[in-house]
């Protein structure tokens, strides 16, 4: 009798994705890019800038706190405290400026020369710091199983305006574009970023945006049909 050796489950790690977006002529445009083919996860597939969370996102001191909104769906949800909840916004903020070249910081509000974790030295050069206060938290999706690695994601929205530097692409991410959603579904997507995209629009209308009673959508197990996704 053969024995069944069954594979151990991937661990599933928090991560952070921002969704940056702009409206040119009134039409609703998104920062996407190209996942490297060599990449484990997801290889060849557009998505938002984003990545996991690392320890060094809990020791840099941002330049000011998140705005309550968000603060409050965190709190809501109960499932996230708020050192985490701000620790996640800043690996979204640090995540994206790797991959990208766009940076969403304002003067540190005082020295933090010789205080910098590993990874943010390069971000906070000229005495910038992290600034999260445009983030607003849409949405969460764990990966489903039977995947060679798994994220427990947070997704930011943010508008480009608060955003500063050059874009340019990445080893992580190359082909960055800024489209429309109607457009996007052209392009090789993952099923969570093709949900994203087509709720996004009702997700960013005011005053859903700004409200902090809001359920968090939460995306589990398959992506597709209602029946994944529950609010928290």
């Amino acid at each position: 009798m053969t024995e069944t050796i069954k594979k151990p489950s991937q661990p599933i790690r928090d991560a952070a994705t921002l969704i940056l977006y702009r409206f040119e002529a009134g039409r609703l445009q998104v920062l996407l890019g190209e996942r490297a083919a060599s990449n484990a996860f997801m290889p060849k597939t557009y998505v938002f800038p984003g990545g996991r969370l690392d320890l060094a996102d809990y020791r840099v001191r941002p330049a000011a706190p998140l705005n309550a909104a968000t603060a409050a769906r965190f709190a809501r949800a109960r499932i996230t405290g708020p050192r985490k909840a701000l620790a996640l916004a800043l690996a979204a903020i640090r995540e994206t400026f790797e991959e990208t070249g766009l940076r969403l910081a304002s003067p540190a509000s005082r020295s933090i020369r010789g205080e910098l974790p590993q990874g943010w030295a390069e971000f906070c050069a000229a005495g910038l710091a992290p600034d999260p206060s445009t983030l607003a938290y849409v949405c969460r999706a764990v990966t489903p199983p039977k995947r060679p690695r798994r994220f427990d994601a947070r997704f930011f929205a943010a508008p480009a305006s608060a955003a500063s530097g050059e874009l340019r692409p990445s080893e992580e991410l190359g082909n960055l574009l800024w489209i429309t959603p109607d457009d996007a579904v052209r392009l090789d997507l993952p099923p969570i970023t093709q949900e994203v995209l087509r709720r996004l629009p009702d997700w960013l209308a005011e005053p859903a945006l700004h409200n902090p009673d809001l359920g968090i959508p939460y995306f589990r197990r398959g992506y597709s049909g209602r029946d994944t996704m529950i609010l928290e």
